[in-house]
């Protein structure tokens, strides 16, 4: 049996990104968005939602850039502090002491303490309601060194990203590994043995 409550913003995991950006005067800032996720494989890009009244949304259409700096599990109260303040009257890099680092491909700061940071060119945008959906063609992936399994691959555990949940507004992290993709399923999906 389920239990209906009705529409809700609702989507289990969502990322806990900083999404990074200078404002009309050349200031960093950063904000804490959930709404977010990949969207394309080619280009790669990767969509964010940012309520209107955001600083950060307008400095995004001006700019045509942003970052998204994944924090790990253990920068939980920065990264949440960071969707606490506003741009507009908070420098947020200096509040939370991350440092800001000018993008070496997209015109928008990212934070240097962050294991996994990706640059994005502004490809398009959605008015949907409250929030814009801001879709960002991915210019550059950038990992901690530490962050890198054997193969030079990003790895997750090592990464440690934030997660939230959005209806019960709770922060997680990632669990132990279940399986390889596209192996996983194999003998579900009618193809063999994993």
């Amino acid at each position: 049996m389920f239990t209906s409550l009705g529409p809700l913003p609702f989507a289990l995991p969502a990322p806990a990104f900083l999404i990074g950006s200078y404002d009309r005067d050349g200031r960093p800032n950063i904000m804490t968005a959930a709404w977010a996720g990949i969207c394309c494989s080619r280009p790669p890009c990767v969509g964010v939602g940012i309520a209107h009244e955001r600083w950060s949304h307008d400095s995004i259409l001006e700019r045509q850039a942003f970052t998204i700096s994944i924090p790990s599990a253990d920068m939980a109260a920065r990264a949440d502090a960071a969707g606490m303040r506003s741009g507009r009257d908070t420098d947020k890099f200096e509040l939370l002491d991350f440092t800001p680092v000018k993008g070496s491909l997209a015109d928008a700061p990212y934070a240097a303490e962050c294991p996994a940071v990706l640059e994005l060119r502004l490809r398009e945008h959605h008015d949907l309601g409250t929030h814009t959906f801001f879709i960002g063609e991915v210019l550059d992936v950038k990992i901690r060194e530490d962050c890198l399994d054997a193969k030079g691959k990003p790895d997750p555990a090592l990464i440690n990203p934030l997660l939230f949940a959005p209806v019960s507004r709770t922060y997680w992290n990632l669990g132990a590994p279940l399986g390889k993709g596209f192996a996983l399923g194999k003998e579900a999906a009618g193809l063999g043995r994993h």
